[in-house]
């Protein structure tokens, strides 16, 4: 077995407002390898947004650790995350996150024009990924020419531009039908176990589900271990603790 991209230890944040303390994250624990999808369930504000965001570098907890691609993300300096967030974290928002203004093409480039790759080589791997999306004619369309399920596979090629080790997807199809949803979950998980990602998706739909080889559910911020008969993969996972 390979060992875990992803290793969360002891996870715990509190938000306060005032004298009142909402604990967020509960000793939080588990661990992700490669070529694993792995779903994150759970309500809205059960906690699923907080815990991307600590692994992802996004925010610190108040305790516990995380160690991505070997690097232990709560304690690296903000040069450090910046980088990365540049090299080896790809991140798919709910909210699409496109430039309007800019072309699928453009809007992939991005992360590339940021990590200063050479223009020829950025616009030749910018068709690439919106071929393996899907979206080859599409690529001098904007964002507001494409529908909604168009728009996420514009933000999947561009979170692959840098080609991540890891991809964080924060409820990618809560925005879409089912179908389309479904369809968005299935090239995920057709783009993690073809590449070797690791992907972490956060998501409410129970039909989605089965799409993961591991369920975490959380509720009031803390993690258990659960199970799909349905997955086509069954992993072990360490629940909170």
């Amino acid at each position: 077995m390979s060992e875990p991209l992803v290793v969360v230890e002891g996870l715990r944040k509190v938000y306060r407002s005032g004298p009142k303390e909402v604990v967020a994250l509960k000793e939080v624990s588990f661990e992700a390898r490669p070529g694993e999808l792995i779903a994150i369930r759970g309500r809205s504000g059960s906690g699923k947004t907080t815990l991307l965001n600590q692994i992802g570098g996004l925010d610190r907890p108040d305790a516990g650790r995380v160690v991505v691609a070997g690097q232990e993300v709560t304690a690296l300096p903000e040069d450090g995350l910046l980088a990365l967030r540049r090299d080896v974290v790809g991140f798919v928002f709910q909210s699409f996150g496109l430039i309007p203004v800019l072309s699928a093409a453009e809007n992939v480039g991005v992360p590339m024009r940021l990590a200063r790759v050479p223009a020829a080589e950025r616009d030749d791997r910018a068709r690439t990924l919106l071929s393996l999306v899907g979206l080859d004619r599409q690529a001098a369309q904007r964002p507001y020419e494409l529908s909604g399920g168009q728009r996420q596979r514009v933000a999947i090629a561009r979170a692959l531009a840098n080609r991540p080790r890891l991809l964080i997807a924060d409820e990618p199809t809560g925005q879409l039908d089912s179908q389309t949803g479904r369809q968005i979950m299935q090239l995920i998980r057709t783009l993690v176990h073809n590449d070797g990602l690791t992907a972490l998706v956060a998501t409410h739909d129970p039909t989605l589900i089965t799409l993961a080889d591991q369920v975490l559910h959380i509720h009031d911020g803390t993690l258990t271990p659960s199970s799909t008969l349905d997955s086509p993969q069954q992993t072990t996972a360490q629940g909170a603790r």
